[in-house]
């Protein structure tokens, strides 16, 4: 069978189909797990995917026969483990799917090309790109990510999803944005679809960038994680038993919008005293500014002669070169940003917070006020029971989450 009949064939078309009967279902229901649990739990032999889907070990032969059929699956030999006779292994064909993550940020994309195996193929990081509500922006972002599809080698047609993570309210199920691109009466996703002809899904950033440090960063056996997102703005990313927490209408973990600070302020949001307005990358940039103006000194004057032109990179790179005046503001925020976390934590005792972001490339100038805020407002059991961890992915975060969740949108048996 060739490939094009493979998982977008057999798998997702029959899905597709009304009329299938009760058996082909059943088998590409189970053909479909046994798939995500090769992706996320790596090789097995058939004894060990037949324990775990409880189906008889020549009904997972036949499956594991189905998909080598198809492409999509490799048998890499007899096992090391163990005495007597060894079994197969089996494992996914790395090259027989791909899948493409893009993450918009307000002045440039990101995007990734992951084989079915979590390999990235290329990745192209700060392209640039002014994100703005207009037809002319999301002209701009289409034809961004056609130029990385047709700079790729790998044929079209092995690409099976993409995800597109953006910033502000996202419905991943309709795939609306409600922040950026409400232009037209069709889907956000629908629409990129139709222009890059591949399969498209919609994720706001912070949520993307959680969920692929939960499955290839820094987690371990964590399960209840809150990934903070500071950087222009501050999102939270929700994981609660290994899954994505939405909330009802998939709006949950605006963090950078509680009401936290006494302030007149009004947020982009439209309200005042949100976290935002004082702590977030843009509010650093701002106040680093104000200060400027004031006569305070900084190494960026060295190199940005223009203070509108300072941006949170400039800022950044100044802490990390000891600059007393960057090293300040960002000290000032992660205390802000701290007590906001001390609050969440309390409410949902997790096991473990990432912190990620631009602003996280401070490293100790942002985490250590954040730690101590948690220490001085979260409640002692809650606080000692909970690992306050920096991103292992950085800045690739959010393309490794999209393709992830692009992947996991094409093995989802729901």
């Amino acid at each position: 069978m060739s490939y094009r009949k493979g998982l977008k064939g057999t798998l997702i078309q029959e899905l597709q189909q009304d009329e299938m009967s009760g058996v082909s279902y059943k088998n590409t229901l189970l053909k479909k797990q046994v798939l995500e649990i090769l992706s996320t739990q790596g090789n097995a032999t058939l004894a060990d995917l037949g324990r775990q889907l409880n189906v008889s070990t020549p009904k997972i032969n036949e499956l594991i026969t189905e998909l080598m059929a198809e492409g999509l699956v490799r048998d890499f030999g007899k096992s090391n483990a163990g005495i007597g006779r060894k079994p197969n292994i089996y494992g996914l064909e790395a090259s027989s799917a791909h899948f493409i993550g893009v993450e918009v940020k307000r002045e440039s994309i990101n995007i990734g090309l992951m084989d079915f195996s979590e390999k990235f193929l290329k990745i192209e990081l700060d392209i640039p790109f002014h994100l703005e509500n207009s037809n002319e922006s999301l002209d701009q972002l289409c034809s961004k990510i056609e130029e990385f599809i047709d700079s790729t080698t790998v044929p079209k047609d092995k690409i099976l999803a993409a995800c597109v993570n953006i910033s502000g309210r996202v419905n991943h199920k309709t795939g609306y944005s409600y922040s950026f691109f409400h232009l037209h009466q069709e889907p956000l996703s629908q629409i990129i679809r139709n222009r890059i002809g591949i399969h498209t899904y919609l994720e706001n950033d912070t949520r993307g960038m959680a969920f692929g440090e939960f499955y290839s960063g820094v987690v371990t056996s964590e399960k209840s994680v809150l990934f903070v997102n500071i950087d222009e703005g501050i999102g939270m990313g929700i994981m609660i038993d290994g899954k994505l927490y939405y909330g009802k209408s998939g709006f949950a973990g605006e963090f950078g919008h509680i009401p936290l600070l006494a302030n007149d302020i009004i947020c982009h949001c439209g309200k005042k005293g949100c976290l935002e307005t004082e702590a977030s990358g843009l509010a650093i940039t701002e106040q680093f500014k104000a200060r400027l103006k004031q006569g305070a000194t900084s190494i960026v004057t060295n190199t940005v002669s223009d203070i509108a032109k300072i941006n949170l990179q400039h800022i950044i790179h100044a802490a990390l070169n000891d600059d007393m005046l960057a090293i300040e503001i960002i000290s000032e925020a992660g205390e802000k940003i701290g007590r906001g976390i001390a609050a969440i934590m309390n409410l949902f005792n997790p096991e473990l917070i990432i912190l990620g972001g631009a602003l996280a490339e401070t490293d100790a100038y942002i985490r250590l006020p954040i730690k101590a805020a948690i220490n001085k407002y979260s409640l002692s059991l809650v606080s000692t029971d909970t690992e306050l961890k920096m991103s292992r992915l950085g800045r690739k975060a959010g393309i490794m989450g999209a393709c992830l969740l692009a992947r996991d949108k094409v093995l989802s048996i729901q």
